[in-house]
């Protein structure tokens, strides 16, 4: 099956935000930005969207879910600065379906770093994950990924 590995939209600063990080939501050009992450993902049959407890990667996911009708999993295993070991277990019972995993910055490359170091994907040398943008990791049935494709993110208008 498949996992759609995303990059959380556009987030406002760090520096401005006076609250706990967790809670710091997207900007308006994020919210512009997770819309348009619909149309691109919506044309896979989704059976379910986990995503990491921090807002602004639970807004990322809301529009899909809005359309798909498909509640929203917090996974504590797609936080910032979560352990590898905890991806490639969730990698693992994934096998099953297509789902959604909207993380961060530093998740994505670990997770692609550890399938190619588990699996034998090739990636190329520069993992790009901009916010927004997307990987589609292949599956077989028993987890391990065959193939990982790179998807740019939407532009905000």
């Amino acid at each position: 099956m498949t996992v759609l590995l995303v990059r959380h939209a556009r987030a406002g600063s760090r520096k401005g935000w006076e609250g706990p990080d967790i809670e710091r939501p997207l900007s308006k050009k994020g919210k512009r930005q997770a819309e348009g992450l619909v149309d691109m993902l919506a044309r896979y049959p989704i059976e379910g969207i986990l995503s990491s407890p921090h807002v602004r990667c639970v807004q990322t996911a809301e529009p899909l879910a809005e359309k798909l009708n498909v509640s929203i999993q917090e996974r504590p295993e797609l936080a910032e600065g979560a352990p590898v070991d905890g991806l490639v277990r969730l990698l693992r019972e994934a096998a099953t379906s297509t789902v959604v995993w909207c993380t961060h910055g530093d998740i994505v490359p670990a997770a692609l770093e550890a399938v190619a170091d588990l699996d034998g994907v090739e990636l190329p040398d520069d993992i790009q994950h901009p916010k927004g943008s997307f990987w589609e990791l292949d599956q077989d049935d028993s987890g391990r990924v065959t193939k990982a494709k790179y998807f740019p993110a939407p532009e905000p208008d």
